[in-house]
């Protein structure tokens, strides 16, 4: 990749807004390579970790959110507590995903993983724990995949690892409370569930793999 390095791209807002948002200094990093010798998701990465700051510091926004690597961070903060510079680099991985996610940016092959996010959060924000089989039964429905391990959920009933109805926790006015403070903090979008352009996206990538195969 070519990058051509000026006074205008390294003074981009770009680094500027994130370390202002992020509360982290990203200026601070000076390349050791720690954060992605630790990463455990590496070897799938389209970029390193360390290689994603240095991005950031040359103002390449558009190639950060558009890559694969902010999705497949697991937050293991495995990074975060290897850094020299104590710099939160999954805080950071966290801010580019709600940043990608609000620009419309995220790559096709990857589009499951903020969909499954926003349906895991929703469901738990609705009934106070993880409600399996809303889970399961909304991913399914909105990634185009309807019968996905549908033949494991007998096995599942039997053995008591999933339930028919939802169990609410008693302190659910708390629970509220925490999603709407996050709301404030910018950190969970409420105003909708999923963006319409999201649920296309998972749709037809499962309808052209399933062509890609017939071929």
């Amino acid at each position: 990749m070519k990058w051509f390095i000026s006074q205008e791209t390294i003074r981009s807002p770009f680094k500027r807004i994130l370390e202002r948002d992020c509360g982290e200094k990203v200026s601070l990093c000076y390349q050791c390579g720690k954060c992605s010798a630790g990463c455990p998701i590496a070897f799938q990465m389209d970029y390193l970790p360390n290689q994603v700051m240095r991005m950031i510091q040359l103002g390449m926004e558009e190639h950060v959110l558009s890559s694969r690597t902010i999705w497949l961070c697991a937050s293991c903060l495995t990074c975060s507590a290897r850094c020299p510079r104590e710099i939160d680099v999954a805080e950071i991985m966290d801010y580019l995903r709600r940043r990608a996610y609000r620009k419309g940016i995220i790559p096709l092959e990857e589009t499951e993983i903020p969909l499954f996010n926003k349906i895991f959060l929703r469901n738990i924000e609705l009934f106070g724990r993880l409600y399996e089989m809303g889970l399961i039964g909304m991913f399914n429905l909105l990634s185009g995949e309807f019968f996905k391990d549908i033949s494991l959920a007998p096995k599942m009933f039997l053995k008591g690892k999933i339930g028919i109805f939802p169990k609410r926790p008693k302190h659910m006015k708390e629970l509220r409370k925490i999603f709407k403070n996050s709301e404030k903090l910018g950190r969970v979008k409420r105003s909708r569930l999923l963006q319409p352009r999201l649920i296309f996206l998972n749709v037809f990538r499962k309808f052209i793999g399933k062509v890609e195969r017939l071929k």
